[in-house]
């Protein structure tokens, strides 16, 4: 098990040891100590690695990511998972704003609360949050999932497109273009699907708003120009 202390080695000497794998290496546990909120940790893998982070972490944390599983034991920073790809990131505590930016496959989950534009322009990932996230949340977001089980902040799905948005409180306004939707049968599998993915058993799919894009927005038409 590969252990790198970053009291002691560099945070260029992990990431490169970490790109140094090929995308068939890797099964193996590498621990990360003593992080003290550096940025950039653990971006850019591709390799089927599970990594632990002892600690909290600054900007950027897994971005990019590909098949790794990373576990972040404290909170993230700015923009963790950004352009995730595959692989899984959990953040144990709080995340801050653009958590999931960009994000086009992979699972990011966050167990305290997410800061402002969580998942913005999200483009195929899915995103469950266990507590509240903040304002202009799943702003421009294309496709994917973005599930709360706590409370949303001011114009949640502003211009949102094709990404599903599932919240199980409340919602202190919704952004333009974006509406609440039916919980029809697929989407209540979906959701207890991710749900499940994301280790939490004591909520049920039937307690979530389902949130969405009412196609207004698509293409200019001058008689929805109030709604831009």
């Amino acid at each position: 098990m590969p252990t790198i202390d970053l009291e002691t080695a560099s945070l260029r000497d992990l990431n490169q040891a970490l790109h140094s794998l090929g995308r068939d290496e890797g099964g193996e546990l590498w621990e990360i100590l003593n992080p003290r909120g550096s940025h950039a940790v653990a971006v850019g893998v591709d390799a089927p690695l599970e990594i632990s982070v002892h600690g909290s972490v600054g900007y950027y944390c897994g971005g990019m990511n590909q098949q790794a599983s990373i576990t972040v034991h404290g909170s993230a920073g700015p923009g963790v998972a950004e352009n995730m790809m595959s692989g899984s990131v959990v953040i144990k505590g709080n995340a801050s704003q653009y958590a999931g930016a960009t994000s086009r496959g992979g699972l990011l989950v966050i167990e305290g609360n997410a800061s402002s534009r969580c998942g913005i322009s999200m483009k195929g990932a899915d995103i469950v949050v266990k507590g509240d996230i903040g304002h202009m949340s799943a702003f421009m977001a294309q496709s994917g999932n973005l599930v709360v089980l706590g409370d949303a902040g001011d114009a949640l799905g502003d211009s949102l497109y094709e990404a599903r948005l599932f919240v199980r409180g409340s919602v202190k306004s919704l952004g333009a273009d974006c509406i609440e939707k039916e919980m029809r049968p697929e989407h209540i599998e979906l959701l207890g699907n991710l749900l499940s993915k994301a280790g939490v058993t004591d909520v049920k799919p039937e307690e979530f708003t389902r949130y969405g894009s009412a196609r207004k927005l698509y293409n200019f038409d001058v008689d929805n120009a109030d709604a831009y």
